[in-house]
């Protein structure tokens, strides 16, 4: 760029002079004499000299500008049926004892999960009865697909693929060799089929209309013993008029019409208020250009994914959809079997015959033939997790700390995560039968390696991905230092 000054006529005589020191000299002369101080003795004025234009931001990304606009949109009402459905979802006396709704396992206040550190939650007519595994969170589930076994298409988030090839691939899929999920390539993805979407650890539920019936109905939890004792609930509710309002007059002519439209109230509830989707954790801000991660989160982020080291986003997807729209739940929405240890604080486990084998059971029946998927379990978002008090299907975990260290440490120090057998043998992937223990992810790191191992993250190392992944708890204020 050409920085111009402006000259009067004096100084463009001067330049008529050549090159040598005397015309420089005397062109210093003339300039300073063609403006000289004015009679009441004022200084000369200085040349002006245009000002170089700032230099323009960088554009947002779409991905930032996403970002952004999801942290600036404005509170929207919410529907006359998502109104309803928050009604419902508070309200303890749909329950047989009187005491649980759906908030008491999936608090507000704890990102929509259990505020307590059981293992699983307790209810029933008494309100001890144990629930069979630990309770979700709810948050984050905008995005979830309704359950269905296909081609993998989130192996890579910035290019989804076509599942053309699923067809031709299902009849193999159940046989094939285990391959490391972080080096599929988009081709090779449509070649193995995969559990994805659905809701609950073991996708039964095939939406969230699906999901809310569950609890209603469950004899450890809410526990109405039949449809026609909730329909007497909701007929006699607060809000019964609502719905006749809503849904019209006939509302309750029906047990199934009734409680169909209560569940696709509750499911809107969930959709619509943005308590359960906020999209407001330090890492948002950071997506959008509001936020530095510093040194020890950043560390963490890059051994989240580094293939080699925490591999967590191969299943823990951090990547927004190329255009941004869709953000980063941190799931990929599949199963994986990774062999928690046996939970000695569940009832139910102290009958050795009792397991849990997920897709395939107890309470999903579906799946059950689909021996190679016995033993899978949903993976969640990661959102929030820094904030939870049980961790796994069976809550035996109870630390961010517990889980990477079983995660870099299943393999290389079985000894230390499971129990002994008779024989004097460690007992490794106890809470699984032998014959469905090949199911299990030895391929992926940080499982792939063998006892001896240098696991693959050391201590100060978990300590940085526990910071990262506190970046993702949702509520962060701009300057204030990830929890």
């Amino acid at each position: 760029m050409k920085i111009r000054f402006r000259f009067s006529r004096c100084a463009a005589s001067a330049r008529r002079f050549g090159g040598a020191p005397l015309a420089l000299a005397l062109s210093a002369f003339l300039l300073g004499a063609c403006n000289p101080a004015d009679k009441s003795g004022a200084p000369a004025t200085a040349p002006a000299v245009a000002t170089a234009p700032a230099a323009a931001k960088p554009a947002l990304s779409p991905a930032a500008q996403a970002a952004l606009q999801r942290l600036n949109a404005p509170v929207v009402p919410l529907s006359a049926v998502a109104e309803l459905g928050k009604k419902i979802f508070f309200d303890a006396s749909l329950s047989t004892s009187g005491k649980l709704s759906c908030a008491s396992c999936h608090s507000p206040e704890n990102a929509h999960a259990p505020a307590n550190d059981l293992a699983v939650q307790l209810g029933g007519l008494s309100m001890q009865q144990q629930g069979g595994r630990a309770v979700p969170s709810l948050r984050y589930h905008d995005h979830a697909p309704a359950f269905s076994i296909g081609a993998d298409t989130t192996v890579d988030e910035d290019d989804k693929i076509a599942a053309a090839a699923a067809a031709q691939a299902q009849d193999k899929a159940a046989h094939a060799a285990p391959v490391a999920k972080a080096t599929l390539s988009a081709d090779a993805a449509t070649q193995k089929l995969v559990p994805q979407g659905g809701f609950d650890w073991d996708g039964r539920a095939l939406n969230l209309t699906d999901q809310a019936g569950g609890p209603l109905l469950a004899p450890n939890e809410m526990a109405n013993k039949d449809v026609s004792q909730l329909l007497a609930k909701l007929k006699a509710a607060p809000y019964a008029s609502e719905m006749q309002l809503l849904f019209g007059p006939g509302v309750f002519t029906s047990p199934n019409l009734a409680l169909g439209e209560a569940y696709f109230a509750l499911a809107q509830y969930q959709k619509e208020d943005r308590s359960f989707h906020p999209y407001d954790s330090k890492y948002d801000y950071y997506l959008a250009g509001k936020a530095q991660l510093s040194e020890q989160e950043m560390r963490g982020f890059d051994l989240f994914k580094d293939p080699k080291k925490g591999n967590c986003a191969t299943c823990h997807i951090e990547k927004p959809s190329r255009d941004g729209l869709r953000p980063p739940a941190f799931t990929d929405y599949e199963y994986e079997a990774l062999a928690a240890p046996r939970n000695k604080a569940i009832a139910a486990n102290r009958d050795a015959k009792y397991v849990d084998l997920g897709m395939c059971g107890p309470w999903r029946k579906d799946v059950a033939k689909k021996v190679n998927f016995c033993g899978y379990f949903k993976t969640p978002s990661l959102r929030n997790v820094a904030t939870r008090k049980v961790l796994f299907h069976n809550g035996v975990f109870h630390s961010l700390d517990e889980v990477l260290h079983f995660y870099v440490e299943r393999e290389t120090r079985p000894e230390k995560w499971y129990p002994h057998a008779k024989d004097g043998k460690v007992d490794k992937y106890d809470d699984l039968p032998a014959i469905y223990r090949a199911n299990v992810d030895t391929v992926d790191a940080p499982f792939d390696r063998k006892p001896g191992d240098a696991p693959a993250l050391t201590d100060d190392e978990i300590k940085d991905v526990i910071a990262f992944l506190q970046t993702l708890n949702d509520g962060y204020q701009a300057g204030e230092k990830a929890k």
